[in-house]
């Protein structure tokens, strides 16, 4: 396993040879959650807090605590927006959540969210020059049950010491609500990643693969099964960028979404998935088998796989079809297997195989984006906004099937979707500062390198240790022997 060493980009030369591709993809999974957990434990988590301003001598806390730091107090007092540039509130994200539907996991207790959260906070800042808090509560009620309006409350709460507020690992439905309302009722901008962050990520990664596909988006007949936050919210930004409603048919546990469906219309809770019954799927069609027939486009969002979506399924599809199987950790269907039954493109959540359609991409730089304009709210245009950044990024560097979307390691790609975004905010009359597209782009280039280069320098000295290399060797070996 020395090949390996700690890059984690040659991860399938690390298996047997005589694996088949089901075995390696299991064996990839198996590999990372046996290394998350080794890691984890040996850092302590991912995220600590350290000093911004310099101390050059004991006089200097004087300086940025008591007596001198009463000034700042006062001029907030006077002027709240003073709070921008006085403190880090302009640049400071909460990552809240009640870890209710963490990951594919489930309901994890609310300190089982943490591992997620902290997750978000290191990619805002490595990737958006973004700090940020994880805040994992107890939603549940004096009944037991987990309260929507007791979130609301809290992220209310806290709005004065944060620029912006990023929700997550929400379960439905009180993820709609608690969005919906804190998005009308906050003075900062109210971001759901796993509905708006998803949606924008994969409505770019659309945009790309139907450009490859030689189709359009107004025709293209699209398929989703899941009915959560992400995948109706996936529904709504695509219908407003110009997808046909009525070529759109969702399932959810119970079967499609149509007008007929009266335990969705009575349950006033699900109001987004009623808005959809609605709006697509005229004809009423109910089977998977009817629907997916001749269907140009597959989005798969519902519960980890890898046999969710079936390969005749995918056989059933139109001439160049295009499948998004994005359940975290594990694809409703293997991209192997989506090729094998003859998809043209095939997307996933996962960084370890093409096409990666996850909202890291994404967050880092719209958060940015509203953060430096210091909007009230993050609208679905500056969502849109951000999808067509990430697509058009994309093209200019060179797409094909197995490229359709810029990576987390494309650096330049975060400030110049912050830019994007920070304009629409403006258009959208929701930014309280204006600056141009040159301004912006330059301020998030600047935090997003000092992030960066701050990183490499505490690893370069060893503030950051390495990983011992037995760590990886252990959960290779691990990995491959639960999957033999």
């Amino acid at each position: 396993m020395e090949k390996l060493k700690l890059n984690l980009e040659n991860l399938r030369q690390a298996f047997p040879d005589d694996f088949s591709q089901e075995q390696i993809a299991k064996a990839q999974t198996l590999f990372l959650k046996k290394l998350a957990q080794d890691a984890h434990k040996f850092y302590g988590g991912k995220i600590e807090t350290v000093p911004k301003a310099p101390v050059y001598g004991f006089n200097w806390f004087n300086v940025w605590y008591t007596p001198g730091v009463s000034k700042v107090s006062t001029d907030i007092r006077e002027n709240n927006d003073t709070s921008y540039e006085l403190s880090n509130r302009g640049n400071l994200v909460a990552v809240v959540s009640d870890s209710t539907r963490v990951l594919g996991d489930g309901d994890c207790t609310p300190p089982g969210g943490l591992g997620v959260m902290e997750g978000k906070a290191f990619l805002m800042k490595y990737l958006g020059g973004v700090d940020g808090v994880a805040l994992c509560i107890d939603s549940k009620n004096e009944k037991g049950e987990n309260d929507p309006d007791k979130i609301i409350e809290f992220v209310k709460m806290l709005q004065p010491s944060f620029g912006a507020v990023n929700l997550e690992d929400i379960s439905q439905p009180n993820c709609f609500k608690v969005l919906d309302v804190l998005r009308e009722e906050c003075d900062i901008p109210v971001w759901h990643d796993d509905a708006q962050g998803t949606a924008c990520v994969t409505l770019a990664g659309l945009i790309n693969a139907l450009k490859l596909a030689g189709k359009k988006m107004f025709e293209v007949k699209i398929v989703l099964i899941g009915a959560g936050a992400s995948n109706t919210t996936i529904a709504r930004l695509i219908i407003t960028d110009g997808g046909d409603p009525k070529k759109i048919i969702m399932f959810d546990s119970r079967g499609s979404l149509h007008t007929d469906r009266e335990d969705i219309k009575n349950d006033t809770r699900f109001y987004r998935k009623w808005e959809l019954c609605e709006q697509t799927n005229p004809n009423k069609i109910k089977t998977m088998e009817e629907a997916i027939k001749d269907a140009d486009v597959l989005i798969a969002l519902s519960k980890p796989g890898p046999d969710e979506v079936k390969q005749e399924w995918v056989s059933m599809m139109a001439e160049k079809s295009v499948v998004f199987a994005c359940a975290n950790p594990v694809p409703e269907i293997y991209p192997y297997a989506a090729k094998e039954a003859g998809a043209y493109i095939v997307a996933t959540g996962r960084g370890d195989f093409p096409n990666q359609v996850n909202n890291s991409i994404g967050f880092p730089g719209i958060l940015k984006g509203a953060l430096m304009v210091r909007a009230r709210k993050i609208t679905d245009n500056m969502a849109i906004a951000a999808a067509h950044s990430l697509a058009n990024y994309a093209e200019k560097r060179g797409i094909n099937t197995e490229n359709i979307v810029p990576t987390m390691q494309e650096a330049d790609v975060f400030p110049v979707e912050a830019a994007d975004v920070a304009m629409q905010a403006i258009k959208d009359g929701v930014a309280r500062v204006n600056v141009t597209w040159d301004e912006a782009y330059k301020i998030a280039k600047r935090d997003i390198e000092h992030a960066r280069n701050m990183t490499d320098t505490i690893m370069r000295e060893g503030f950051i240790k390495e990983p011992p290399q037995v760590m990886l060797d252990e959960a290779i070996a691990w990995a491959i022997q639960q999957v033999k």
